[in-house]
């Protein structure tokens, strides 16, 4: 029940190219201008849905990438995957107002990418996250514990995942190391199931969480022969049945899957799929 950067739903083209982009692309960028954006933007949306949309969806964790935007004045932090999205307190305050109103409801939200963020800068996204979740924010403690009667108990719904050192002395900031998510970076569907597979044999046990990232990830010659067409139609819709005939074998728990992440969770029944493997949890239990 998981986005695969769940911020993309909206990228800024009149915006320079981000940080995260090697030369080339910024090279290429300033040659071709706007053109090259229009591809860029076909390749950098991974999501159709806003937060709000993905969150009455079934999405509960967000795959967060973030950066400031070099050379503007002050602090602020905007979310990024090639071009700029939205400054990432709208996005927070948009998850906050869901959270208020369904107070049973649970996020994890994985701050995993920071690009030309400087210490002042990862001290103003911190204290932004302290201030607009609050309460809401549960503490680092041990991850067998965090049951939802546990969270529901102490009235915790966020659980922030900050992969930084800046944030080591926050009790409220759980450390990249508890979430592991091995990445395929491949195109190959078949390569992909491989790699998820493996990655569960050596899932660690205890003490983490573990993210699955059921996505196919675009190289260069990838992005050249589909260039007009972008991700979802060139790469994401014809490999979907096979991901998602894998996620639908999946079964939860401890010598299995934890969180899986996916691109444009709209063209299937994403969310409702990876729930509904909660049943076998169910039937394991004695009694049942």
């Amino acid at each position: 029940m998981c986005s695969h950067d769940s911020f993309s739903f909206w990228v800024d083209e009149q915006a320079p190219v981000g940080p995260d982009q090697k030369a080339y692309v910024k090279h290429l960028v300033a040659i071709f201008c706007f053109l090259a954006k229009k591809v860029m933007k076909k390749w950098s949306m991974t999501q159709n849905l806003t937060f709000r949309e993905q969150l009455e969806g079934g999405i509960r964790y967000f795959d967060l990438r973030v950066s400031s935007k070099p050379g503007e004045p002050g602090h602020e932090i905007y979310f990024i995957h090639g071009l700029f999205g939205h400054k990432v307190r709208d996005g927070l305050n948009d998850i906050n107002n869901f959270l208020t109103i369904h107070k049973k409801e649970v996020v994890l939200l994985d701050f995993n990418h920071h690009y030309a963020m400087s210490e002042e800068h990862h001290r103003y996204l911190i204290k932004m996250l302290k201030n607009v979740f609050g309460h809401k924010l549960c503490r680092i403690d041990v991850v067998e514990e965090i049951t939802l009667n546990y969270l529901w108990d102490n009235r915790y719904q966020v659980l922030v995942f900050y992969h930084h050192p800046s944030a080591e002395s926050c009790p409220v900031m759980w450390p990249g190391s508890k979430i592991p998510a091995p990445w395929a970076n491949t195109t190959d569907a078949t390569k992909l199931i491989q790699f998820l597979e493996t990655t569960l044999g050596e899932r660690a046990k205890y003490g983490s969480f573990h993210v699955s990232q059921a996505i196919l990830t675009p190289h260069v010659k990838t992005i050249a022969r589909g260039l007009v067409r972008g991700l979802r139609n060139y790469l994401v819709e014809k490999n979907l049945p096979t991901i998602m005939m894998w996620v639908e074998a999946q079964k939860p728990g401890v010598d299995g899957v934890n969180i899986i992440t996916s691109d444009f969770v709209e063209l299937v029944d994403f969310a409702n799929t990876v729930i509904k493997l909660n049943n076998f949890l169910i039937q394991d239990r004695p009694g049942t």
